[in-house]
């Protein structure tokens, strides 16, 4: 299939994630570039007056804040940088907001955490109010909350969490910018480096060069979106790699970046949350058996089929499901607690005989509803 063709789901795309990071939104001492947030600014405008709901993934807090504390360099210490997201962030959505306003866009801040993904209640709380914001026609500018967030509730990079909000608000499309205008066979430097327009599978990878390193004020690099990448396409959202230079080109549905097409079909809401959100706080080895039910017949998961139980947990959690050799096959909320599920493990519950003692019906430990295979 042409280039052109495969592009045009970006092109075409209705509702459509775009994250921008911070080195294509500052200068080279660190502070906002203003004109590269006004061209980004205005290729969004256009697009969202074209009837395109747009929702924003911004980096630049950080960097921002930088130049106002007299900062030369991004700070590794956890404090400092949430002090320099703290005097960076006010800068970045007034910066935003006079873009936008300029061509009559409307804007909205919505600071994230990773709880706000991990937690059910939190992540459809979120849903809702981005959804509200785009029936309002508001581009929702999206950042991770780095005032708060601590290195044990971070998401990482605002790769993975572009791509938790394409999930989120079951996105037709997105868009990963940063200084790199595509995947590379090879160190975009070398002369020998071909750019590879399309990835169409995992194996197509292979050939990929992704040790380009982040930015002096970014946190992500080439892996993080490539990484970002497939956790978007395994829910049917195809992905376009480019260089916020090109972003006015790619938004048309021209032959620049990478595209990563779709490797699987959208599932519900509640189960990608589930694959790719949740936070898993234990883990059950199942026996080959009950490998085979919960993966390819797709079955609740009983006591019987368990063979170890890691972790502690309580009735409610996210559990990895693992075969024997330790292999991540399945993902689920768990119906126990860890301390008692572990004396059921292997036993076969039987439901005539608890009903007859009085004792409360048994359950699976995972139902087929509460799982999702990965």
């Amino acid at each position: 299939m042409g280039s052109s063709v495969d592009r045009s789901v970006i092109r075409d795309a209705h509702r459509m994630v775009v994250k921008v990071g911070s080195s294509s939104l500052t200068g080279p001492e660190g502070g906002l570039d203003g004109f590269r947030l006004q061209a980004l600014a205005t290729s969004l405008a256009k697009k969202a007056m074209g009837g395109t709901q747009v929702v924003l993934v911004s980096s630049g807090a950080i960097a921002a804040g930088m130049v106002p504390l007299g900062l030369d360099r991004r700070p590794k210490d956890l404090a400092t940088q949430q002090a320099a997201a703290s005097a960076g962030q006010g800068a970045l959505m007034s910066a935003y907001t006079q873009a936008f306003t300029m061509h009559g866009v409307q804007v909205g801040q919505v600071l994230l955490t990773a709880d706000d993904m991990h937690k059910r209640s939190h992540y459809v709380n979120a849903s809702r109010t981005l959804e509200r914001l785009l029936e309002l026609e508001v581009v929702p500018i999206i950042n991770e909350n780095d005032t708060v967030a601590t290195d044990e509730i971070r998401f990482g990079d605002n790769d993975r969490l572009a791509a938790l909000v394409a999930h989120l608000v079951d996105a037709d499309a997105l868009v990963l910018l940063s200084d790199v205008d595509a995947l590379y066979t090879g160190h975009p430097a070398r002369p020998d480096s071909r750019r590879i327009p399309l990835v169409s599978g995992v194996e197509a990878l292979a050939e990929v060069d992704v040790s380009r390193a982040g930015s002096a004020v970014g946190t992500g690099g080439m892996q993080t979106k490539v990484d970002a990448a497939q956790m978007a396409v395994a829910e049917g959202i195809p992905v376009l790699l480019t260089s916020a230079d090109q972003v006015h080109q790619a938004l048309l549905g021209e032959d620049v970046g990478t595209l990563f097409t779709p490797v699987g079909r959208k599932s519900p809401a509640r189960r990608r949350w589930l694959a790719h959100a949740s936070s898993v706080t234990g883990r059950v080895v199942l026996d080959d058996g009950a490998v085979e039910a919960v993966v390819r017949r797709q079955t609740s998961l009983l006591p019987v089929g368990i063979t170890r139980v890691e972790g502690r947990f309580s009735a409610g959690d996210t559990v990895d499901l693992c075969n024997q050799h330790g292999l991540v096959v399945a993902r689920g909320l768990v119906g126990y607690d860890a301390d008692e599920l572990g004396p059921l493990v292997g036993r076969r519950l039987v439901r005539d005989s608890a009903m007859r003692s009085g004792a409360p019906a048994p359950r699976p430990v995972v139902r087929r509803d509460d799982l999702v295979v990965l």
